[in-house]
């Protein structure tokens, strides 16, 4: 073919079809082979052959363009196919301009990305690894947010112009329950600054070498240990241990004791500027001057009285060492103890911890050079037992009983800390009858006048009462004694106390665990008119038969307190005459544990409770006087139980905090039960033990009790409107172990039905006077009529035996002459405990229960209990039993 007869050369994309055709197979997904693309060079055409400025590509099939794009970096398969199509379309008729010929994807992967993240040009997991220039802008982006954060805090939170609320002196106000004022207490009457000077050198070197050793050298604040408090706040925890004394004088100063991240970054920058602002000197008088030392004592000045009753300028190194230890926590290292606020704050328990810390802080003031060798040796000798507390204005007599039970109330109800409460500012309403406080105490008074002269007889010495008056179908505590007083000396609640054994009293318990729950042998609930034996020295049985053995595998056998004959004889004249030995089988019939939850059920704490063996059916366990009154309130309330309750409402500044609703009011037993129960107790007033109450002149039940040894005796009764619990017990004021009261008053021995009953007698008349007397809901007939094994069969009409009086009683009658010595522990009931209301004058003798750990040989499966003659405050038996009332 000639020359001229050639078509001229075409555009690369092959003219106007071709880029149809090329749009068609791009719309497509697909790209559309070049014209000629046959793979001959004469029919291949560089990309420069029209002035694209790109490199020259050859084309081939659609795998070599799937190729191309796999070996793309702009990141994808479809983005890497793009520059391939770019690269083809060239306008036609001419050259295109510079660039035109690339595609979008080769724009974008020219364009720089801010963060290289994941990192382009990189495969696998390279792309995912992040390039050092990141890392470090990252870190100086972060750090530099950090420092401007800090800037910003630091110049916006000041230093406060004046000092929070709480650390000004405030009083806490308790008003009786008709809304009068009772009394005003606190801190706002035991707080005075003293300057640097007249705070002993050892004082202040003690607190920098317990809690802060680099004070002289840091800036106010602690890094690290504000880490710390932030990831303990994080986990719940305590921010305790975090601070500096700087930032814990801020916190004492300027701001509350919340437990924020907020306060915790407000006391960090103000730490910091009250650094640059007040010298080291004056921080550490501040924080001195302010801190909380227990006691109610806020500053060093106010704890040297409090503790040594000296000034703060006249305090020995050990003193100070022991005042620095309090800092810690003065609820647990003052060795006086607070169980009231937490069971394991007991006397010999803080005084351990106290000693322990006290010897850490004087060795770390003789490493870090604060105080000599010959110093050292002095203070380290004998561990510098502070004095007692003593009442602080207003909290004489049975005030600071009262003021104390509605505190313990409050902190045992509410997030409210004994420091923030020491504080002041709350506003506590109790329940609290006014004249029927005056009228407990008038009672007492006048007993102890009559009965008692410790100045004549030394067993009259160390006598104490312990009272308290509840209302049934509610649980306000309406009167207590706790003792004669802090102003003199008496700082144990005796109303809200442990470790006093409550004897025969517990065996209502018994008899309505047994109508309600039945016994091992019967079919259903057991009638109090059962009989069982009620003779001296008798053998217990266990539920298979088998005898109860003690240590040495011999049998153990009950005793009463004499040796008159009962015989079988129905629960309720044994309860009228309290006779041990059918409530021990009652019991291991019943099974202790049904008498623990009936117990517990009527209001009994859980740490009260004695050893579950068979003398736990005479009153091993150690309510107070406050619990006791509650759970008889149950009987009188047919089976209703209501928790006791000291506080109506508390507010602070005026505003109500929240808490402090009256209990919810649940049924403990069945409402037949206690109405059987309670005419049982009315026939023990009638005809019993405690026939001195017949004097109250009114419709009333109740029960005596007195322990082993007469080391304590108790009379509890109620009628519908008030039960009452009276509690007296000889106690050594230095060990505080119980001991005997025979021969106390001048007589051979002291019962429940005596000088208990008389004082409950003597406040239930004062306290009712004027009332009405309802009497009692008639008791319907319950259970089955089921003797003991081996008792007589009933007969087909069984008599009814309330009408039995104590006139049936022997005529030597214990509480005169009893006709057998008291047993030995070998042979009689000091292994399980023995007690007996023998019956005769007066309602007989009242010599109930065991004091614990009295026989050194218990069964192999039971263990006595050890220091039930030892008396606590508060803990287990008390009126909350610890931090959970």
């Amino acid at each position: 073919m000639s020359e001229h007869r050639r078509k001229p050369p075409q555009p690369q994309g092959g003219g106007r079809a071709a880029a149809r055709r090329g749009q068609s197979g791009s719309s497509s997904g697909r790209r559309a082979a070049p014209r000629g693309a046959t793979g001959s060079p004469s029919d291949s055409y560089g990309a420069d052959a029209y002035g694209s400025g790109g490199e020259e590509r050859p084309y081939g099939g659609r795998a070599e363009a799937r190729r191309a794009a796999q070996r793309s970096t702009g990141g994808g398969r479809r983005r890497a196919a793009e520059p391939a199509r770019g690269g083809r379309r060239a306008a036609p008729g001419g050259p295109a301009g510079p660039g035109r010929g690339r595609g979008r994807a080769a724009a974008v992967s020219d364009k720089k990305r801010l963060i290289d993240y994941p990192r382009a040009g990189k495969y696998g997991w390279q792309r995912w690894l992040p390039s050092w220039k990141l890392v470090s802008g990252l870190c100086i982006g972060f750090f530099g947010s950090l420092v401007a954060v800090a800037g910003i805090g630091y110049a916006m939170v000041g230093v406060p112009n004046e000092e929070n609320a709480a650390a000004l002196s405030q009083n806490n106000v308790y008003y009786w329950a008709d809304g009068s004022q009772m009394v005003a207490a606190g801190s706002g009457q035991n707080r005075q600054n003293v300057t640097i000077d007249r705070i002993p050198k050892a004082m202040q070197w003690a607190v920098i070498s317990a809690e802060n050793k680099s004070f002289y050298q840091d800036s106010g604040v602690d890094p690290m240990g504000i880490a710390r408090a932030l990831a303990n706040m994080a986990r719940g925890g305590d921010t305790q241990g975090g601070s500096t004394i700087t930032q814990q004088f801020v916190k004492n100063t300027y701001l509350s004791q919340e437990q924020t991240v907020t306060r915790k970054f407000k006391e960090m920058f103000i730490s910091i500027k009250v650094g640059t602002k007040l010298s080291k000197p004056e921080i550490l008088q501040g924080y001195l001057n302010t801190s909380y030392y227990g006691r109610g004592a806020y500053g060093i000045q106010a704890a040297a009285q409090a503790y040594y009753g000296k000034e703060a300028k006249d305090l020995k190194p050990s003193e100070c060492a022991f005042l620095a230890a309090l800092l810690k926590g003065p609820t647990y290292y003052d060795p006086a103890g607070n169980e009231g606020i937490d069971e394991t704050a007991t006397a010999d328990a803080n005084r351990k911890r106290s000693e322990l810390r006290w010897r850490w802080i004087l060795e770390q003031m003789h490493n870090d050079k604060r105080i000599t060798d010959a110093e050292y040796q002095e203070a380290i000798k004998r561990y510098p037992m502070p004095q007692g507390r003593k009442a602080s204005k207003g909290m004489s007599g049975q005030i600071g009983y009262l003021a104390d039970t509605a505190k313990k109330y409050v902190l045992n109800h509410s997030n409210i800390t004994e420091k923030q409460f020491d504080q002041g500012g709350y506003q506590i309403k109790t329940t609290f009858q006014k004249d029927k406080v005056e009228a407990l105490t008038k009672a007492v008074k006048k007993v102890e006048k009559e009965k008692l002269d410790p100045e004549k007889r030394e067993l009259d010495k160390h006598v104490q009462f312990g009272a308290a008056s509840v209302k049934p179908k509610d649980g306000a505590i309406v009167a207590l004694y706790g003792g004669a007083g802090y102003e003199k000396g008496h700082f144990n609640n005796n109303a809200d106390t442990s470790g006093v054994p409550v004897g025969s009293t517990w065996k209502p318990f018994v008899l309505a665990a047994a109508m309600e729950h039945g016994t091992y042998r019967s079919d259903g609930p057991l009638s109090p008119l059962s009989k069982y034996n009620g003779n001296d020295h008798l053998k217990v049985r266990n539920n298979d038969g088998s005898y109860v053995l003690k240590k040495d595998n011999t049998p153990f056998f009950q005793e009463n307190e004499s040796d008159h004959p009962w015989g079988y004889i129905t629960l309720r004249k044994a309860m009228e005459q309290s006779v041990n030995t059918p409530f021990v089988q009652l019991g291991m019939d019943v099974g202790m544990r049904n008498v623990r939850d009936v117990a517990e059920k009527s209001g009994i704490l859980d740490a009260s409770f004695a050893t579950l063996n068979p003398s736990f059916a005479l009153g091993t366990s150690t309510p107070s006087a406050i619990r006791m009154a509650d759970a008889y309130a149950t009987f009188a309330a047919a089976g209703k139980q209501a928790a006791p309750y000291s506080v109506t409402s508390v507010k602070f500044n005026g505003q109500e905090v929240e808490g402090f609703d009256k209990p919810r009011i649940t049924q403990a037993m069945p409402e037949n039960v206690a109405n059987n129960v309670t005419d049982v107790l009315e026939n023990v007033i009638q005809n019993g033990t405690g026939k001195n109450a017949l004097a109250l002149g009114r419709t009333a039940a109740g029960k005596t009790g007195t322990t082993d040894e007469n080391k304590s005796a108790w009379f509890v009764g109620y009628t519908q409107q008030l039960s009452t619990s009276v509690a007296m017990f000889r106690e050594d004021p230095k060990s505080a172990k119980l001991l005997s009261m025979n021969g106390t008053a001048g007589e051979e021995s002291i019962h429940g039905g005596d000088t208990p009953t008389q004082v409950w007698t003597e406040y239930m008349q004062a306290a009712l006077k004027g009332q009405p007397d309802p009497g009692f809901p008639e008791a319907e007939k319950i259970g089955e009529i089921q003797h003991e094994v081996g008792a007589p069969s009933p007969t087909p009409t069984p008599s009814v035996e309330p009408s039995e009086t104590a006139t049936e009683s022997p005529s030597a009658t214990p509480s005169e002459t009893p006709t057998s010595p008291s047993p030995s522990p070998s042979d009689t009931c000091g292994f399980f405990g023995c007690e007996s209301d023998g019956g005769g004058q007066n309602g007989g003798a009242d010599n109930g229960g065991t004091d614990g750990g009295v026989s050194p040989e218990p069964t192999p499966t039971d263990t006595n209990l050890d220091g039930g003659n030892t008396r606590g405050n508060g803990n287990g038996g008390g009126f909350f039993g610890g931090p959970a009332g």
